[in-house]
């Protein structure tokens, strides 16, 4: 929201003069003392308004101290943004749009920034500390903030319309799989079948397209695994929060400035089967390290759970097989890909999100063991009722169902 022109250029001429004293600022906060931080800031504030004798009212003075804090302590205009509960995702086209996703719909706002020079001040903000750099010969940088959103940047000659940044923000509401019913997400009778498939060691893939909540599912299945197990996580960035007795998290590193330092998700991956897990969950697999995944789950790591982008169950195991392929150094065939992921994968559990924002469970298809990919659908969205539907099919592996989890399927 704009300024009055007084008030603007004022808490301009203010941001100038004060950062001529950044260093000082950031020595201050890199020692943790945020509140020594921001009264020197107050304290280079008063000054500069009694040297050039700047004229506020009070309430003047508190809405240009407040966004001059914000300029060098948070986040400038999107602090607000990365404050409310509501807002989902930020996505700032350039200096002057920026959109929210808030409870699963696309909304423009009032907030521009002042050009695209206070956008690369914020980009900054994000990237120095983690020794990360954009620059016309890297114009993508995928990065996170403190409190764990993350944050993709995209700079020209990439973007024509300025700095892009898409911002998802870090949930620390868990949503179990009550709340998913209630939402209308899932059934009732479909959450205990899961339920049942988790605690009977089913190899899950959870696919969708962006944004269809696929994590959050992954959340709430992994509440289902019995407690006396000892669970790996693997992420890109920290998406899931296990709340569990016996869970080792990991998570990978980007290469440092000068491109060495990686960790990749296929590192974390090749470690764990090392660390003696009796499950490997992954937060999502797009790479290579989907070959490890598959070895993973056909040598004793059963119960193991990721997601994937993917616009049908068949299209999951489709991408699957690429994704082996590329993982391959011993270039295995199509045919060898294929008969691995069947072997591997049980079930694929699909999410569609609706055009009103709702995000709700459409499939949950067995792999059926075949040489060629192809699914059952144990449940299926009814369109005319609304709602997820059992088709009464018994999978393949009904029978470890009742045996493991003691969970009957009905015919």
């Amino acid at each position: 929201m704009a300024m009055d022109n007084h008030l603007q250029t004022a808490k301009d001429d203010i941001i100038r003069k004060l950062a001529l004293r950044e260093d000082e600022f950031k020595s201050s906060l890199a020692q943790g003392d945020r509140l020594g931080f921001q009264r020197m800031i107050e304290a280079a504030f008063r000054s500069v308004v009694r040297e050039n004798r700047i004229s506020f009212n009070r309430e003047e003075q508190d809405e240009v101290l407040s966004e001059v804090i914000t300029y060098f302590i948070g986040f400038g205009p999107i602090e607000i943004l990365l404050k409310d509960p509501d807002v989902t995702e930020i996505m700032i086209n350039g200096p002057s749009q920026v959109y929210v996703e808030r409870k699963g719909n696309l909304e423009l706002t009032d907030i521009t920034f002042e050009n695209e020079a206070q956008v690369a001040h914020i980009i900054e903000k994000i990237i120095s500390p983690m020794g990360r750099r954009i620059s016309e010969f890297e114009p993508f940088v995928d990065a996170r903030l403190k409190d764990g959103s993350r944050v993709n940047i995209v700079r020209s000659p990439v973007s024509r319309i300025g700095p892009v940044l898409t911002i998802r923000k870090f949930s620390y509401r868990v949503l179990r799989a009550e709340d998913l019913i209630k939402l209308g997400s899932l059934t009732s009778l479909a959450a205990q079948f899961l339920k049942a498939c988790v605690i009977a060691r089913i190899n899950i893939i959870i696919a969708g397209g962006a944004g269809t909540g696929k994590t959050t599912l992954l959340n709430a299945l992994i509440d289902f695994i019995p407690e006396n197990e000892r669970l790996i996580t693997i992420e890109d960035t920290r998406e899931l929060i296990v709340s569990r007795k016996h869970v080792v998290p990991m998570e990978t590193r980007p290469f440092n400035i000068e491109g060495k330092g990686e960790i990749s998700i296929r590192d974390l991956f090749k470690n764990a089967l090392h660390m003696r897990p009796d499950r490997v969950i992954a937060g999502e697999v797009r790479g290579d390290e989907v070959l490890d995944m598959i070895q993973a789950m056909n040598s004793g790591h059963e119960g193991s759970m990721t997601t994937l982008h993917a616009s049908s169950p068949v299209e999951a195991l489709d991408r699957l097989e690429i994704l082996t392929l590329m993982g391959s150094s011993n270039n295995i065939s199509s045919e060898v890909a294929r008969r691995q992921i069947v072997g591997a994968v049980d079930m694929v559990v699909y999410l569609t999100r609706f055009p009103d924002g709702s995000r709700r469970v459409t499939q949950i298809s067995e792999v059926a063991k075949s040489k060629e990919y192809s699914v059952q659908d144990i449940f299926v969205y009814d369109d005319n009722s609304k709602a997820l539907k059992a088709t009464n099919i018994k999978p393949h592996f009904a029978n470890k169902l009742k045996k493991s989890a003691n969970y009957v399927m009905q015919d």
